[in-house]
């Protein structure tokens, strides 16, 4: 198979990525990408209206995992990479009781922390000597935590991380899907508390070693022009541009094992034929695509659930604003039930992000526990907002901006038994040979995830169009 013709459905940050990694594998393979919106990117996507830049999406991503970094550098972005400001990386807040607190980010300021009583603090760092069980096992993140941390610092800190991240129910998520890293910790060294210590100091070694400065990762970065950069920095670097404005209704097989070849079908008389297939899209639409090919398969994928968020950005004149907005933003608990997830400083983090003079603001809406929230008119749901931001930031003026996009499913939600369910389908995969499924429904959320995945998968398809030569 000299010259194999890969499809991938779906231009999101996933498919884009697959598609970039495997034209450098396979160089003299014709890669072409179907996408059924007019534009690449998906969510990471950044709006540009009346001199605001508004994530639609991501705000950035993180630098705990390489592979977006070097994403960026090998698509020769590098040099436009930028960071979160130092404040928007040091301060962040929780609404509680009325009134904005900050989250500690050092032992002496979580000493000081009014956010957990003294025994809840005790019961937080009592975490080193608490035993692991015997075997791992899938729990929910909320059991997970009050099981290492205690009751009181499981309400407090698994509820602001999960709303924060996952904008989902902590009872439900699942710790070993949602959090594998933390899951590996107590599982090699007993303790989070414990390895996040061990592993800082290698850090610590590693840097000395290389002769450089320790920086503590976590950084997040962006482009002064937004997520959109990377997305049409990848689209543009593919050799075949994306294929925009195709729906795609089903997908098809010979069922030769020997010679096996996929069809995608679209709408009207439009049809592609490929050696190998990657379904890149939400898992939403790859239940539909599968139904008449596998619907088992089809069923077990549907069966991952999605949240629904709304996403407010707000303008304000900075003369209306008395918070010195120094951070990255505050996060509303979800077990509260309010309205408002959280509001992110976006124009604290990024320069540029407003005109001169104002402020953005970006607000959350919804999640797991409010879907409700999304359904609600324009009107209400600002008159919501506005609301909120009186009472958290004393804010009173109307906004002078704002946009709303709302995504009636947002972000995947990796409930207890996703490892399970993920697991069964990629060994159900194994009865289509030349099929395979990405995207962020599978192994993680974020924009690393995405990246990260790209890279696994396509070395999975080069090797089995390799295999099949």
């Amino acid at each position: 198979m000299t010259n194999p013709h890969i499809l991938i459905v779906g231009a999101g940050i996933s498919g884009l990525s697959v598609a970039y990694r495997l034209q450098a594998r396979l160089p003299n393979a014709a890669i072409t990408v179907l996408e059924r919106d007019t534009r690449p990117g998906g969510a990471a996507w950044t709006l540009r209206d009346q001199g605001f830049q508004v994530e639609i999406g991501p705000n950035g991503f993180l630098d705990t995992k390489p592979t977006t970094l070097q994403l960026c550098r090998d698509l020769g972005l590098g040099n436009q990479l930028i960071h979160a400001s130092d404040a928007a990386a040091k301060n962040r807040y929780l609404f509680l009781s009325g009134r904005l607190r900050m989250l500690p980010n050092s032992f002496g300021s979580f000493l000081r922390s009014d956010l957990l009583s003294w025994r809840g603090k005790i019961g937080l760092l009592l975490e080193r000597w608490r035993k692991k069980p015997p075997t791992p096992r899938d729990e929910s993140i909320a059991a997970f935590a009050e099981r290492r941390a205690g009751r009181e610092a499981a309400e407090v800190f698994a509820d602001a991380l999960v709303t924060g991240i996952h904008a989902g129910d902590p009872k439900l998520l699942s710790l070993p899907a949602c959090f594998p890293r933390i899951a590996a910790m107590e599982r090699e060294y007993g303790s989070v508390l414990k390895g996040l210590a061990r592993t800082a100091r290698q850090r610590r070694a590693e840097a000395t070693a290389n002769g450089q400065p320790y920086e503590r990762p976590g950084k997040m970065w962006s482009f002064p022009g937004g997520l959109r950069v990377l997305s049409e920095g990848l689209a543009a670097a593919l050799k075949e541009p994306p294929r925009f404005g195709v729906v795609v209704r089903a997908v098809q097989t010979n069922g030769d094992p020997h010679r096996p070849r996929w069809t995608v079908v679209g709408e009207g008389n439009d049809r592609w034929d490929a050696d190998a297939l990657v379904l890149a899209c939400p898992a939403h639409q790859q239940t539909h695509l599968l139904a008449d090919l596998d619907a088992e398969l089809a069923e077990r994928v549907g069966q991952i659930p999605y949240n629904r968020i709304a996403v407010v950005a707000l303008g304000y004149r900075k003369s209306d604003v008395s918070h010195s907005l120094d951070g990255f933003g505050f996060i509303a608990p979800q077990r509260l039930r309010g309205d408002v997830l959280g509001v992110q400083w976006c124009s604290s983090i990024y320069s540029d992000r407003a005109p001169d003079g104002i402020v953005l603001l970006r607000a959350m809406c919804g999640g797991w526990q409010r879907a409700d929230v999304v359904n609600w008119g324009d009107e209400r749901l600002l008159e919501s907002l506005r609301s909120e931001l009186r009472r958290a930031m004393g804010i009173t003026a109307a906004p002078i901006y704002h946009k709303i996009i709302r995504w009636d499913r947002a972000i995947p939600q990796y409930h207890v038994g996703h490892l399970d369910c993920v697991a069964w389908i990629e060994q159900r995969l194994a009865r289509h040979p030349g099929l395979f499924l990405g995207g962020n429904a599978y192994h993680g959320i974020a924009l690393n995830d995405c990246t990260e995945q790209g890279n696994i998968l396509a070395e999975r398809v080069a090797a089995y169009l390799r295999e099949r030569s």
